[in-house]
């Protein structure tokens, strides 16, 4: 495809923040370039692979069959002494994706709606005359060329090179990611629930995941917190990595220590505070590069989508008034902050605290709280249920007292 020398938007990035934003955009008349630097979009594939279905709703999309693995009916959360609670309702269904499929259809309906999509391109560096955005440098098939823009969007998940050199500070602490090792097995028979297994032992400052997938298929998997790593080493301690956690883990589970295995890889999520600002004049940040990621579970699909829809909302104002600058498209900070950004800051405050507490203290909350509560957990409203656990163990309150403030 040849790339012209100018367009109104180019979007970095065609996951599916990118992809989202830029079929928004395109749909309203806006000439949109998406550029990828993977040789094929959705490959390789990153962890999440879950998504819940009110988010596609809300975007008025359906999923084809062959863009999941695997309906989803709800989720088993499983306690340190393997104490379970099965959180169905009408709001927990969605699906775990086939990213490779999955990626492409997003890209594919952006397309559908006039945007260019380019894989195997690289955005080097940014383009600016007199301290101003004006486009960016992209490289393909071995050449570079300057292309320009009025708006540039990142939607570059973690690495975010072209933010940074924008002035964004997308650098992760190891505080504020969790290392993570995943297995696809073969062999496990499920119910259609993803199961998440809690507990100190088993996952310090994290969690243990099995996602079903179709065939008695499933992803096992497990974050860890990134610092614990040091902290660990400081001590002389070897083993602090996520694969051994993993490992053990299976090697315990029954139903997992026969399956087989057909590919595992690791990496890091972002589970910390989302960035301050996700805008400058002629720029904007989506998705996993402005950090907009669940910070009890790191999962990023749902969120990324979302966030291009206001993102994208607040891009086509921009355009039909010709002002490109921080102060016009702030309003996507301001709708971002009062919606999504409301919610996760409550999630960020109940991980930090859930990693404060002894797997006693874990006992006891799963063996007091029920799926009602778990409700109220996830929607931000922490009351009831800490008046709840307070109750039958009062020396919690000094731990769980952030979640009322």
């Amino acid at each position: 495809m040849r790339i012209k020398s100018e367009y109104d938007v180019i979007i970095i990035g065609a996951g599916p923040a990118g992809s989202t934003f830029a079929r928004y955009v395109a749909e309203q008349g806006l000439d949109t370039l998406v550029v990828d630097k993977r040789k094929e979009i959705g490959v390789p594939v990153r962890r999440a692979e879950g998504l819940g279905q009110r988010v596609i709703k809300d975007q008025n999309l359906h999923i084809p069959e062959k863009a999941y693995s695997a309906k989803i009916l709800g989720a088993k959360v499983v306690g340190p002494r393997g104490q379970t609670l099965v959180w169905k309702t009408s709001n927990t269904t969605g699906w775990v994706l086939d990213r490779r499929v999955f990626d492409k259809w997003l890209a594919e309906l952006a397309i559908d709606k006039g945007a260019k999509v380019l894989s195997h391109t690289t955005a080097k560096h940014l383009i600016k005359e007199d301290g101003e955005i004006v486009g960016v440098v992209l490289e393909n098939n071995g050449k570079e060329q300057e292309v320009r823009a009025k708006l540039i969007v990142s939607a570059e998940g973690m690495e975010a090179h072209i933010a940074f050199q924008a002035g964004f500070n997308t650098i992760h602490n190891l505080y504020d990611v969790d290392t993570c090792y995943q297995y696809e097995v073969k062999g496990y028979e499920h119910e259609n629930l993803i199961e998440l297994y809690f507990g100190n032992k088993i996952a310090p400052r994290g969690y243990v995941w099995i996602f079903p997938k179709e065939d008695d298929k499933a992803n096992v998997g497990i974050g860890i917190g990134g610092h614990l790593q040091d902290i660990e080493k400081s001590k002389g301690i070897i083993g602090a990595d996520p694969k051994g956690y993993l490992d053990r883990f299976m090697e315990q589970h029954e139903a997992l220590r026969d399956v087989s295995v057909l590919n595992e890889f690791g990496g890091v999520i972002s589970v910390g505070a989302p960035l301050t600002h996700f805008v400058k004049d002629h720029f904007m940040i989506v998705g996993t590069a402005a950090k907009q990621v669940d910070p009890i579970h790191g999962g990023g699909i749902g969120l990324a989508m979302e966030s291009a829809k206001i993102a994208a909302g607040v891009a086509v104002e921009a355009f039909r008034e010709h002002d490109f600058s921080e102060r016009k498209l702030k309003r996507y900070e301001e709708i971002w902050n009062k919606t999504i950004g409301d919610k996760e800051r409550k999630r960020l405050i109940l991980r930090k605290v859930i990693e404060k507490l002894s797997d006693d203290d874990l006992n006891h909350i799963f063996t007091t709280i029920k799926q009602d509560d778990l409700n109220d957990v996830m929607d931000g409203n922490f009351a009831h249920v800490v008046a709840k656990v307070v109750m039958g163990r009062p020396q919690l309150l000094a731990s769980l007292k952030a979640l009322l403030e």
